[in-house]
Order: C-alpha cells, then structure tokens, then sequence
C-alpha cells in the first residue's frame, strides 16, 4: 500500500531537494534547511524536535506562495516553461518539511504530534486548496493545455500539462466564487475529520490481550511465547503474556492458539477497534466523511464521490470495477463453503459442537492444510526469517533488474528499528537512492504494511535519486530472538518492497510524473506483482533457512508450498471483497445519511457474506478508506491489480521463467521506469503485447475460468 495524502498538490507540486535559498535562523531551520550529506542529501530525521514543526510548515508555506505567486502574477504570455514547468519548482521547500512532518504522522504518532496534527490538519488543507482556486494561475495552466503551441512538446511534457490542468479541475478550479469557497471550507473540515479517524484507530490499537497463565499459551510456538512476554513486559506486565492489537500478532494467535475463548476475545478487540461507542467511536466521523465528499462531488458535478474518484482510474466507473469484484465473488464464496466444510469436519472430531466462527478459521485451516498437503504453518516459519527473507527479496531484484543493497548506517532515522539500505545498479555503479526498511510494529506507528516516498526521482534540473521507505506491522521478537514470519506477512514484505522499487526504477525529468505517482489502479500493480517472487524455487532454496539450523529449507518443504499455492484461497478473497464491495456501495449511496454499522450489516446480509470470514476492514477502523481520501471509492483497486499481476507474471512463466531477463527488461521500461509519463493501458500493452484479462488470476487463486457474457 502506497498512503495517500489529503490536498491534491502534496503529489502534484511536491518536488525534491535541489538547489533552494538560504534558510534564515530560527524556530523550524532544521526542517526548512536543503537536506546534506551523502547519498544526495537525507531528511533530517536525528534532529527533529516537535515545537519545530509548527513554525517550520508556516514558513514553508509562505515560501510556496511567493514561489506560486510568481507564476500566477506573470505578465508574459503563457508557456510551457514559465508555468508549467515553473510549477514544477515551487515548494521544494515546503516538501522536505512535509516530508518530515507527514513521516511523523505515519511512524512516531506519539500524543504529543497528535496535538500538533490536529491544529495542522484544517491549516494544510487550506494551504493546498489555495493553489487549486487561483483563478489566475488555472487561466495561466489552462492556456497552455488549450495552446496550439502544445503539439510541440514532448510527449512527457504533454502529459505533464494535462495532468496540472485534470488535477485543478477535479480540485474545484472551475467552480464559481461562491462554490469554491464551500468546497474549499469542505477539504478543511474533511482534514480534521480524517485525523480524528486515524488517531481514534491509534487509541483503539492501545488495547491489547493479557495472558495470565501458562494454560492461556496453550498451541503457541516458543517464538510467540516469547514475543508475548516482551510485548507483556513493554505494557508494564512483566511475567505475564499481551497479545498486541496489530494485525500480524492477531494473526498469529488466531492461527495457533487452542484456546477458542482467548481466540475470541483476540479477534473482537481487533475487529472492533473504532466501535466502542465511547469517544474514540468512528461511526459519527465516517458519517460526516460521507456526507461530505456528496457534497463536493455533487459540487463537481459527479453523481456520487464513487464516480469522482473514478473518472481519472483504469477502470473509470464505479460500475466497472463492481463488476470485477462481483465476478469474483460467486466463485469465492462457493470456495468459502468448501473450506468451511472441511473445516467443520475436523472441528467435530475435536469436540467443537458449534459452527466455525471468524475466530476460528485461520486455526482449523491450519488443521485442514496439514491433513490436506501434509503442511502447516510451524513447519514453514521457523524457515521464514525476517532478515534472510529481507536479503532475498534483494537478491531477486538483482537477478532481475541488477540493483545492489549495500546497508548506509551513516544515513538519520526517526526510530532505532530502521534500517538504511543504499540503492545502485550493479554494471555501472548509478546511484539509485536509498530505501529506508522498517518492519516492526510499535505503538503511534501505522498498523499495516505501507510505502513512503520522502523524495522522488527526477531529472528537470539536475539528476535526483529517490528515497523511499517500507513499513510493515510485524511482531518484534523478544532479546535474542530472531523475527520469524508467516506466510502472508512474508507476501507483505515482498508486496510493500514492490511499491519501492517502482519508485526506486523511476527514470522521467518531471518529478511531479515520477516513481509511484500513477492512476490510482494502476499503483499497486507492481506490488501485487512481486508477491510471486517470494515463492520461487530460486528464493525460497536460498534465503527460506531454519533460525536455529541455518540450513536452506528442504526441497520437498518447498514443493509442498507449491503445492498448497491455491489453498484457503476463499477465505482471503472473501475476506478481502466483503471490504471492497461494502466500501464501493457506500460511496455509490450519494448523499443518503448512513449509520455506518447498520450499513455494513445490511450490505453483507443482501450480498450473502459467510458469517465464517468476516471483512478484512470494518467500516469504524477503515483506514484506507477514512484517514485520508487515497482509496475512497478504491479499495477495488487491489483485486484490479492483482488481475494485472498475475496476467503478467505469465509472461515470465510463459518465457524462460519468474527471472527471464527478456521479459524483466521489458517490465522495467514499460512499466516500472515510466511513472505516470505514458497512459497505463498502453505501458501494459508494450510489456505485455496485450490487454490483460482475469483468467490468469483465477487459474492463480484454483477458481473455476469466468464466464463469458
């Protein structure tokens, strides 16, 4: 997942550290100052201090509307160069601030930054709007996308101006005085309710489980045990056992646990965080969210925020992307029922009268798959080593790509989990930037895998590379432990270092076009993609090695694996769909007043959801959707890539296999190198010599071929 920020102009202006003007002294200069040292300069996270960060965005901004006033104010004639690509060099400044400012939001959340991100939110929102509804600087934008002059640029140049004029108008540029106004008052009010969102999560992910006997570890893995004792140790519990509020420790439990009650409370308290009715309660912001992105749309002109969001994507209607994810669902949830059944089988040889419940899928799964294929899960971890998994994802985008990872300890970081790692080609030496790795989860950090890109390639005016950080949720081990992962925090690692690469690849002069910043669809393609490199023979027979042994998993273990690729594949489809077709009907409601509880009861009773599965996102903690605007109406975007994904991983098994240089270099320069410089469907056609089509991934889930109309 690559976060997305609230205010259009963070990806549309948001440039990278080059030259910039002397920074005067005072309160914020840390933040405000050009970024030094090697590797072309790194943010400054060693330094930060909180009370900078006020002073600091204040005069960034003010930097950033003398800059855009310039090109606004200008009496020459429009051109490409005095205002596009003038554009392109306002608010570098303000971008190293944000940048820092934003990485604090995502990763050092503490109470203290909250206060500060609450008086911030409606103020930033504000700043981005300003641009948007400068009449003057949109007629300037506007008559160089309607110039004849534009058929002589280049074909990235083009694409640039039509990108600044398609994000203006869909910012509200073309709305009159009045209704400008309103929406601008809207983007301000949705800043402060998206906070609100996110640190009521934050709150919520506080709570966690206390074990307080050896009896409640009953069917936990040693690593687990000890994992819990150190997070127990942390929440002042020392000699007793937590089970955090994160995803991958939920996980984890819900997998092993033999406990059906523990399991229970485990999984109510994550799937209920937002929805406690007390003041951390999300129900009442989702619902003014709602009604507020009606209004803007209705605003722009759209029927529902659904079409919107949309109108700029792949898919291009909301209708569209439904009916991908509804012809997934009838085969999911017949797989579902089948899971289910074998599940119940093996629940009522062990005494367990009552049907499967969400709480325990994941522990009767594990069951079934060793019944099944003669594989679970503690016969795989102990083999998935974070930080061998960590140098094997390296290895296969050096196989594939010739990138080298060489670690930077001489580069800052905002916490001692990070880890630095500095990005070349391995033929000639070019720097590529740097990837900041950071795998824990931790209280005030993001309780998910995510992407973050603090400065993007580009070539406009001398040659930057991009620094990109990775972020997952997983279970910190205890001292002298070693962090071992299941199989889908494995996936997530190779899916979030998927986001990175397309960013660290970037090759285009325009950052604004750089690295990740492509239609909304089209972004996590290259995540989803590199998923499949982790269960490669290639991989797994070098870098899959035992924590006590080291030895290389055995070859039948792998095979195994192969094996089981399709199983339990229902239940992380529906688990997956129940949460995208509950987010798109709800932003296809317009601007009916919803009670976001009753609303999502109501959509999985109509949709005949298995009360076995549950939804991967309930509406109160629904972070992609709620903490910020990326994946409103969205959350589709996933099933669409995974299309794309395993459509094109068939070229590489359709040629000389997952590392078939051919088919890598053509993945490189069509789609990962490019960015947002040429339309996506036709940078997909030129890799893959085709549109793609859903068989591929139905063949990769074990699902029946769609069926034709």
């Amino acid at each position: 997942m690559t976060r997305y920020r609230i205010g259009a102009l963070v990806v549309l202006l948001a440039g990278a550290a080059v030259a910039a003007p002397e920074t005067p002294p005072g309160k914020g200069a840390t933040l405000l100052a050009p970024w030094s040292g090697p590797h072309g300069g790194a943010p400054p996270f060693d330094r930060v201090k909180l009370e900078e960060f006020r002073p600091a965005l204040e005069e960034a901004m003010e930097q950033e509307r003398r800059e855009v006033a310039r090109v606004a104010d200008s009496t020459e004639p429009p051109t490409f160069e005095n205002t596009i690509a003038a554009l392109e060099d306002t608010g570098r400044g303000f971008t190293r601030v944000f940048e820092v400012y934003n990485a604090w939001s995502s990763f050092v959340n503490t109470p203290e930054y909250q206060v500060i991100e609450r008086e911030m939110a409606p103020r930033l929102a504000a700043f981005w709007d300003e641009s948007t509804q400068n009449r003057r600087l949109f007629r300037r934008i506007k008559a160089v996308h309607d110039s004849a002059a534009k058929a002589k640029l280049t074909p990235e140049q083009r694409r640039l101006v039509a990108h600044y004029h398609d994000v203006y108008v869909r910012s509200g540029a073309n709305l009159g005085a009045a209704a400008g106004k309103r929406f601008t008052a809207i983007n301000q009010q949705l800043a402060t309710l998206y906070t609100t969102f996110n640190q009521n999560v934050l709150a919520d992910e506080k709570r966690f489980t206390l074990l307080e006997t050896e009896a409640d570890l009953a069917g936990l893995p040693e690593p687990l045990r000890k994992a819990a004792a150190t997070e127990a140790e942390a929440r002042g519990k020392k000699g007793q056992w937590a089970v955090a509020n994160t995803r991958s420790a939920v996980a984890d439990f819900l997998t092993y646990s033999d406990r059906r009650e523990l399991r229970e409370k485990v999984w109510r308290n994550y799937d209920s965080r937002g929805d406690h009715g007390d003041s951390h309660d999300n129900n009442g912001v989702i619902t003014q969210i709602l009604a507020a992105r009606a209004e803007q749309a209705k605003l722009l002109g759209f029927p529902t925020h659904a079409h919107r969001q949309l109108a700029t994507s792949m898919v291009k209607t909301p209708e569209r992307a439904m009916r991908l994810l509804e012809q997934m669902w009838t085969p999911a949830v017949a797989r579902v029922r089948e899971e289910v059944a074998a599940m119940q089988e093996i629940a009522r040889r062990d005494g367990q009268p009552e049907t499967i419940a969400p709480w325990d899928y994941r522990y009767y799964a594990e069951k079934v798959r060793k019944a099944k294929y003669d594989l679970d899960d503690t016969e795989v971890k102990p083999y998935l080593r974070l930080d061998s998994l960590r140098d094997g994802m390296f290895w296969a985008a050096g196989e594939l790509f010739g990138y080298t990872f060489t670690p930077a300890p001489d580069v800052p970081v905002y916490h001692p989990d990070v880890s630095v790692f500095a990005v070349k080609e391995r033929t000639s030496g070019k720097p590529l930037g740097l990837l900041y790795f950071d795998p824990y989860a931790r209280p005030g950090k993001y309780n998910g895998g995510q992407t973050e890109t603090y400065r993007v390639q580009e070539r406009f005016r001398s040659e930057v590379t991009g620094l990109v950080a990775i972020s997952m949720p997983f279970v910190k081990p205890g001292p002298g432990g070693v962090a071992l992962l299941g199989w889908r925090d494995a996936l997530t690692l190779f899916h979030e270092f998927g986001h990175a690469l397309h960013s660290l690849s970037a090759s285009v002069t325009y950052p604004t076009l750089g690295g990740g910043r492509v239609v909304r669809d089209f972004g996590e393609f290259p995540a989803e993609l590199f998923e499949h490199w982790l269960s490669t023979p290639e991989v797994l027979s070098r870098f899959a090695v035992h924590h006590v042994t080291g030895k290389p998993m055995p070859a039948d273990l792998v095979a195994r694996i192969q094996k089981a690729a399709t199983f339990n594949q229902g239940f992380y489809t529906v688990d997956y769909l129940t949460s995208a077709l509950v987010e798109m009907k709800l932003h296809l409601a317009g601007a009916r007043r919803i009670n976001p509880d009753t609303f999502e009861r109501d959509v999985l009773r109509q949709i005949g959801a298995p009360e076995e599965v549950g939804m991967r996102s309930r509406l109160p903690h629904f972070g992609h959707v709620f903490a910020s605007n990326g994946y409103a109406a969205g959350y589709y975007m996933y099933l669409w890539a995974e299309m794309l994904s395993a459509d094109a991983f068939e070229a590489f098994t359709e040629a000389g296999g997952a590392y078939d240089p051919k088919v890598a270099a053509r993945l490189r320069e069509h789609i990962l190198s490019v960015g947002n410089t040429v339309d996506p469907f036709e940078g997909y056609r030129a890799f893959r010599g085709r549109e793609a089509s859903l068989d591929a991934l139905m063949r990769e889930r074990g699902f029946p071929a769609p069926q034709r109309p």
